[in-house]
């Protein structure tokens, strides 16, 4: 086995994600073969990963163990995350074990799960370290979580299972970060207590000294070592977001050429395919919130995906964005519907066998003449592509279920894979596709903002996400003590 090491939080979106692929990426400018890991992760942002082994190829991870491995300079596969919880309601979730559709889950009824999924965790934890020199373990949540103790697969289950030393991650820009140090010595038992090596501190804002005293007690509470303080990452605003929580933190920025609306969807998914609009000079990337009405400003809404398309449709008709909708639409706006959003913009979304849940048809939004029939088998896959509009290469994957028909799909809007995809309203405004990452590809991206009267596309999206983890990474290399921290590795 590689050598590893694990970063735990105290809470979550502590920035153990952004912190896990900064210190692969310095890893990797180290020389070492690193390799990420996250036992088991909850999110609807997405990612295509390799199934080694497998014919059919490919399967899904979180999309945050994709960005590690893009930091570590590796193609991603499943075994980065074996157990991903893509959640469909309050109370369920669909399980993803080692990329496939392993089955649904309430919350209770997923705690008695667990320990038929550790076997999995523990597989590919024996795989993902095959040829590395050291392997970097993301937690989920919380350690500090021992009501959950006895089954976890995510912190000190796994740990001390497999014997990797643990890093604590407090967040000091939510406040309480002493106490929440403390108080996770405090209730931890014994055997995950000795697991903790130090902690380290994330998102300061200001002069680091002034934690000196914070650092001193925290010692003296703990006895734990501090491997540094991380100053606030800018930077990372530049990477790809995991978490839809960051969201309900986006403020609009200052008045651009264009602006883009996109509906905060319950079970919004892969709501990162923005990112590379957000990144444009001329481009304002507007969220909107339940409750709050689409800019009646807006250029270009755009529908993003959703892990539960009926459930999310019902609740775009009760904030009223189906009427703002079609206000936007009359005033010659333009819309784009991507995956789930795409079956949205048609007449009728039906589901027969019930695989959202009970409801089994809803009434689509009507700005495409099509119908959608969910569908057991699920397509998740890169995808070679290209938009027959401009006739330019797009970037980009599958991860949907569904098959969509009707007349507006005899004007396709994308070649996916050899084969016609998507649908164009006949004015050509409204465009619906099952292709994530549309917006990746700059020359597209040029060409689609030309034709809404807005210069871009002198963005390389990829390379700037690249630049900015070699950022991040030399970030860490100035403010944690790195060289422990490998160093810590067995």
């Amino acid at each position: 086995m590689a050598k590893a090491i694990m970063l735990q939080g105290t809470g979550s979106d502590v920035g153990k994600t952004v912190l896990v692929a900064g210190l692969c990426r310095a890893a990797k400018n180290r020389g070492l073969k690193v390799r990420p890991f996250k036992p088991q992760n909850m999110s609807n942002n997405a990612a295509v990963a390799d199934i080694p082994g497998d014919t059919a190829g490919e399967g899904e991870i979180g999309r945050g163990q994709w960005l590690q491995a893009l930091a570590c300079g590796v193609r991603p596969t499943v075994h980065m995350n074996p157990v991903l919880l893509k959640p469909q309601s309050d109370i369920g979730s669909q399980v993803v074990v080692q990329g496939k559709v392993f089955g649904e889950a309430r919350a209770r009824d997923y705690q008695a799960m667990k320990a038929r999924l550790m076997d999995a965790v523990l597989n590919s934890w024996a795989k993902v370290g095959e040829g590395a020199d050291l392997v970097i373990v993301e937690g989920a949540g919380s350690p500090a979580e021992i009501n959950l103790r006895s089954r976890d697969i995510a912190n000190m289950g796994f740990a001390t299972r497999a014997n990797v030393p643990v890093i604590l991650v407090g967040d000091i820009d939510r406040g309480g970060v002493i106490a929440s140090v403390a108080g996770t010595h405090l209730i931890l038992p014994e055997e995950d207590r000795r697991m903790i090596a130090g902690y380290l501190i994330n998102k300061f804002r200001g002069d680091v000294s002034l934690f000196d005293d914070g650092i001193k007690a925290i010692e003296k509470f703990t006895g734990w070592r501090c491997f540094g303080v991380v100053p606030w990452l800018k930077t990372a605003g530049r990477l790809p977001s995991e978490d839809s929580v960051v969201l309900e933190r986006l403020a609009s920025g200052e008045r651009r050429a264009l602006k883009v609306a996109v509906p905060m969807l319950a079970r919004i998914a892969n709501f990162d395919d923005l990112d590379p609009l957000k990144a444009e000079p001329q481009v304002e990337v507007v969220f909107v919130p339940p409750g709050k009405r689409l800019p009646e400003d807006a250029g270009l809404v755009v529908v993003p995906g959703s892990k539960s398309t009926i459930g999310d449709l019902i609740k775009f008709r009760e904030n009223g964005w189906d009427r703002d909708l079609a206000a936007h639409r009359k005033r010659g706006g333009h819309v784009v519907g991507i995956c789930g959003g795409y079956q949205m913009l048609g007449r009728m979304v039906r589901d027969p066998d019930g695989i959202e849940g009970s409801v089994r048809e809803a009434e689509g939004l009507g700005l495409l003449d099509i119908e959608t029939v969910m569908e057991p088998e699920k397509t998740v896959r890169n995808s070679s592509a290209q938009s027959v509009q401009f006739g330019l290469p797009l970037e980009g994957y599958e991860i949907h279920l569904g098959r969509t028909t009707g007349p507006d799909t005899a004007r396709p809007s994308t070649i996916l894979n050899g084969a016609e995809d998507g649908a164009v309203s006949a004015d050509g405004k409204v465009i619906g596709t099952y292709l994530h990452g549309l917006f990746s590809a700059a020359a597209f991206r040029a060409a689609y903002l030309e034709s809404l009267g807005v210069k871009g596309g002198g963005i390389d999206y990829r390379a700037d996400v690249e630049k900015a983890l070699d950022e991040i990474a030399a970030e860490l290399e100035r403010h944690l003590d790195c060289d422990a921290i490998f160093g810590l590795a067995r």
